[in-house]
């Protein structure tokens, strides 16, 4: 077992469910004192009861909220003092094509994906500098290759890559590590969480989980690539080919996505 997480303070948004949650588990496994929060305080209390033992503090925030990100970090460095590492793994999907979808729903999604991670990041900046700490940004294959039905979603995890690729450049000297990791398809809530035109939870995902990385295995790679301090992480068979087709062959890569996304000309997934 890796000690190199071992008594650093790592803060992970988002971890009541799927690849958070499994980094939460895996970062207390590993000796982190580890701080997340989430918007559902009964998946909080349940994560805090099945680790009481664990240096675990939690709390309940909105990371589309700036004042709900300030507060959780600044009980984070009363709880912890300094952060070593910053998680952005909040976030949110969708599933509407652009002639049916309201601007809430994209605006929603770009409040929780871009500016939650900014939000945070912001106020973990100073803590994360003084420790010559990292900071990490969960991403999608949608930061590479914009996806039909999640136009929203892409345009957040575009602009959440630039963003990250700047304040890399401009923290260097500082001695701060930045990254951003796509997992590609994998076992998670944000699909069944994802909202549809309307800006609802859609309740269900047309996606085949079975098919997918499980949200632990994900996890494991990504705790792998913070410690070698990867620039980025790509994963999945379909992540890696997606983002080659598209860097290569964009004119190809549009129509395999097309052909993969819809059926009869209706989005299927």
């Amino acid at each position: 077992m890796s000690s190199y997480f071992k008594d650093k303070v790592v803060i992970v948004t988002g971890g009541t469910d799927g690849i958070g949650k499994a980094l939460v588990e895996e970062l207390l496994k590993r000796g982190a004192k580890v701080a997340t929060c989430g918007r559902n305080n009964d998946k909080l209390y349940t994560l805090q009861s099945e680790y009481p033992s664990y240096p675990l503090h939690t709390m309940v925030a909105d990371v589309s909220n700036e004042n709900d990100c300030r507060r959780f970090i600044e009980t984070t460095i009363k709880f912890f003092g300094d952060i070593d590492i910053l998680i952005n793994n909040a976030g949110i999907s969708m599933r509407a094509v652009l002639k049916e979808a309201s601007i809430e729903v994209i605006r929603k999604v770009m409040e929780i994906n871009f500016f939650g991670t900014v939000y945070c990041t912001k106020y973990a900046l100073n803590s994360i500098i003084s420790r010559k700490g990292t900071i990490v940004g969960v991403s999608s294959i949608a930061g590479y290759r914009g996806l039909p039905g999640r136009n929203g979603y892409s345009a957040s995890k575009f602009a959440l890559q630039g963003w990250l690729e700047a304040i890399k450049t401009e923290l260097a000297q500082d001695g701060v590590h930045v990254m951003w990791v796509c997992p590609g398809f994998t076992t998670s809530n944000i699909r069944h969480a994802a909202l549809n035109k309307d800006g609802e939870s859609q309740g269900e995902s047309p996606m085949d989980e079975g098919a997918m990385m499980p949200a632990d295995e994900c996890a494991n790679y990504i705790l792998r690539a913070i410690q070698k301090k990867k620039r980025t992480l790509v994963l999945t068979f379909t992540g890696k080919r997606t983002v080659f087709m598209n860097k290569f062959f964009p004119g190809l890569a549009d129509k395999m996505v097309r052909k993969f996304f819809f059926k009869d000309g209706k989005l299927i997934k």
